[in-house]
């Protein structure tokens, strides 16, 4: 997994996980850390998205939303595919 992977304005919304998925993994762990510890949604963009909510609100609002829902889809039913196809590193 990449350590700094580029974010997509939007996550992805196909009902399989995708490769981006696979590459965020780390970030949608972080959300959902950020968001169990009540963080405001402005720092986690700016510290986990990398977007700066100051200079580009709309971006930053929009990413951040559609990440997070990624990362709770990911984690109450993305998890299967994982189940089933078994992700390797050589895999996509």
């Amino acid at each position: 997994m990449p350590t700094d992977p580029k974010i997509s304005d939007l996550a992805p919304s196909a009902p399989e996980l995708t490769p981006y998925d696979k590459q965020h993994a780390i970030t949608y762990m972080r959300l959902l850390d950020a968001e169990a510890d009540h963080a405001d949604w402005r720092e986690v963009a700016r510290i986990v998205l990398g977007i700066d909510p100051t200079l580009e609100p709309d971006r930053a609002r929009g990413a951040f939303d559609s990440h997070l829902a990624r990362a709770k889809w990911a984690a109450r039913h993305g998890y299967r595919d994982l189940l089933r196809r078994g992700w390797t590193d050589g895999e996509e």
